[in-house]
């Protein structure tokens, strides 16, 4: 196997795994389906920043139930992380929780912040300011039902450099953009651009958001959670040298991965 197909199977290997896994949830035969319950699993993923790091402190992942007797909101991951939301690119993803919950109808998911946030910028870690309205928990509107024995799974896309807004004295705000998906109707687009020194920036239009990635070291890409659907591709580069050039008519599939192969600029 030579180089070029080593480095595009190393690639390929998270977003198979995401599908495949997926896939194998389907089968419930460990859900306690009997106890009324069903799972609920959250992962996240996010686009490239102009950063060294973004360092998010979560504290506690929430799902809010309607008509809840037992009280309103759900804990789905008590254990506080930190996560470096650039690690979480072109095709890499991290569970933000993964637990059963009583069967019924929810409204929202909540990500409580704690203390620490930072971003990393030309080696130097500078706080990221939290709006003191923001503590109490970033609200994603998002209604699902858990039905008892099934799975549901959604994926969180944090786009780092929509949500970082520097003020005019050069303190680092967070205001998060979040784009929240069932992975059961969504799907990904992957590819390789050349050559390298082009350093583009790849693109498409998912209803009203515009969903970007940069390639890696490699050339390859991957624009995660699209709904089902047709996309053109944008490829646009930095550098003057090249030309844009846009893939037109892009199929996505509910559950899978569409290759778009290798675009010479």
């Amino acid at each position: 196997m030579n180089g070029a197909k080593m480095r595009k199977l190393i690639y390929l290997i998270p977003v198979l795994l995401l599908f495949f896994y997926t896939g194998c949830s389907e089968d419930n035969s460990t859900n306690p389906a009997g106890s009324g319950q069903g799972q609920l699993k959250i992962s996240m993923v996010d686009s490239p920043a102009q950063y060294d790091q973004v360092n998010i402190v979560v504290t506690r992942v929430e799902v809010h139930m309607a008509d809840s007797s037992e009280g309103s909101w759900m804990v789905v991951n008590p254990v506080p992380h930190t996560y470096d939301l650039l690690l979480l690119t072109n095709g890499a993803s991290v569970v933000l929780g993964d637990t059963f919950l009583t069967a019924g109808h929810y409204t929202q998911l909540r990500l409580i912040l704690g203390e620490g946030s930072n971003v990393v910028v030309n080696g130097d870690t500078l706080p990221l300011i939290i709006p003191s309205g923001m503590q109490t928990g970033i609200k994603l509107n998002h209604e699902f039902d858990i039905e008892p024995g099934n799975l549901y799974e959604l994926m969180l896309d944090f786009n780092a450099d929509q949500s970082i807004h520097v003020t005019g004295n050069g303190v680092y705000m967070l205001n998060p953009v979040i784009r929240v998906m069932p992975v059961v109707i969504s799907g990904s687009i992957s590819g390789q651009v050349l050559p390298l020194d082009a350093d583009a920036s790849v693109w498409t239009v998912a209803g009203t958001d515009t969903i970007s990635t940069f390639p890696n070291s490699g050339g390859f890409f991957g624009l995660m959670t699209l709904p089902a659907g047709t996309y053109d591709v944008h490829i646009d580069p930095n550098n003057i040298a090249y030309t844009d050039t846009v893939v037109t008519n892009v199929q996505v599939d509910a559950g899978s991965n569409t290759d778009i192969g290798t675009i010479n600029l």
